[in-house]
């Protein structure tokens, strides 16, 4: 999926945490159309017979334990940082929500660990067709992970991937540029800072 966000954050709101900033609602309604896109494909892949779901950099994403698709045994794989994936589990916990039999938690540091090992060890199938979502991750990744965990991905027998990623500054017009570096650095500040920055015609390119 290819596309200038208005600001990506592994965890939403965390750049803006404590405060009542404008760009929040934005965040919203980026955050809402870019997991509509991607579960719209998922669906669509769904219906072609795909039956694994990766979900890379969940965060408090909540596809998993939706899974709209758990009646065709669609099973669904999150995977995210350790520290994540236990607040994550903490949330549920709190909310009295368990973890559905069709849900899987993979822990994973993508900058030191191969991902794909990680779900191996949780009956994850790499001989079956698997779609990935990757959002809100690509800019916290150096360039070199980038492409290492999408080139596993291109590897599969029978993958499709989903995932969104950030411009370089100069690519935006005065009038939204401030307002894109503001949410870098926010980002930043709240110890999530941008690693990598891609020109879509380039980026194609390399893929």
């Amino acid at each position: 999926m290819e596309g200038r966000p208005t600001v990506v954050c592994r965890n939403a709101g965390s750049a803006f945490k404590g405060t009542n900033h404008p760009e929040f609602d934005r965040l919203r309604l980026f955050t809402v159309a870019r997991s509509r896109f991607a579960e719209d494909c998922i669906a669509s892949a769904v219906a072609r017979g795909v039956r694994q779901a990766v979900v890379s950099g969940a965060g408090l994403d909540t596809f998993g334990l939706r899974n709209p698709h758990a009646g065709k045994e669609l099973r669904v794989f999150e995977v995210d940082r350790p520290e994540t994936q236990q607040w994550k589990r903490e949330c549920l916990a709190k909310a009295n929500l368990q973890t559905p039999n069709w849900l899987s938690l993979v822990t994973v540091d993508f900058e030191q660990q191969a991902f794909l090992e990680r779900l191996k060890a949780v009956e994850f199938n790499d001989d079956r067709p698997t779609f990935f979502t990757w959002l809100g991750v690509v800019p916290y990744l150096s360039r070199e992970t980038v492409f290492a965990t999408l080139s596993s991905i291109a590897r599969l027998q029978d993958a499709e991937v989903v995932f969104d990623y950030g411009e370089p500054v100069d690519a935006y017009p005065p009038a939204r540029r401030a307002r894109y570096e503001c949410m870098i650095t926010r980002a930043a500040a709240a110890g999530e800072p941008w690693l990598s920055f891609f020109v879509p015609d380039e980026l194609e390119r390399e893929l």
